[in-house]
């Protein structure tokens, strides 16, 4: 039997595809009930309205999908991951040339839930289920261009994915206890603002094929 699945993303050009098989299929994809809820950029935006939906709704599942920055030159531009845990990169101070988390400093538990280790962490078994890449993301609210930044993230963090609204979606369905699949499409590298060598068209191309596969696999 099927499940009512929101599809959230940022933007609707990031899932345009799947926006226009879903007003074909009259709301119906592989067997599931779709709700899409287009949250807006930014952790603040895509916490608030995807609370409100949520509260709402009560979906039994939620799939996020965006593109995303990279920062392994190792990964293919285009391909598509899912992220397994996530933190907000930027709630965070500089002391001595060290960036400091809100955890660091003592600010809050990082142990709290929905946190484990200062980790927003999908521990769905559907995760298993699934043939992507499984990466660590971080979320920010200030899009990281600088060498000095990358590097203190990589240091800190070894992050692969950088998005801006996917903490967002991991503290509240943690919170909110409901299974959810964060996807992520590699447009670009990190610091690459020259969008000559992004792969966008590809990026979504794919991205729209995998929320398929993903609700195939439910």
């Amino acid at each position: 039997m099927g499940k009512n699945v929101l599809v959230v993303a940022a933007t609707p050009g990031e899932i345009q595809p799947f926006l226009d098989s879903v007003r074909q299929s009259q709301g119906l994809v592989a067997g599931h009930a779709i709700d899409v809820l287009i949250y807006g950029v930014g952790l603040t935006s895509a916490t608030y309205h995807l609370t409100r939906q949520v509260l709402l709704k009560k979906p039994q599942f939620i799939i996020q999908a965006g593109i995303a920055g990279c920062f392994t030159k190792n990964t293919v531009l285009g391909s598509v991951a899912v992220v397994k845990q996530d933190r907000i990169a930027d709630e965070a101070v500089m002391e001595s040339g060290k960036l400091k988390t809100v955890f660091d400093l003592r600010l809050n538990s990082s142990d709290k839930f929905p946190y484990s280790g200062g980790w927003l962490i999908n521990e769905n078994t559907i995760l298993q289920k699934l043939p992507h890449t499984k990466v660590k993301a971080i979320s920010v609210n200030h899009i990281t261009t600088s060498k000095k930044m990358v590097e203190l993230y990589r240091k800190k963090f070894n992050p692969v994915i950088e998005s801006m609204e996917g903490a967002a979606l991991h503290y509240v369905a943690l919170s909110e206890k409901i299974p959810f699949i964060q996807l992520r499409a590699v447009s670009n590298y990190i610091g690459e603002r020259d969008k000559k060598h992004w792969n966008m068209k590809e990026a979504i191309a794919n991205l729209n094929n995998d929320i398929t596969t993903v609700l195939n696999i439910l």
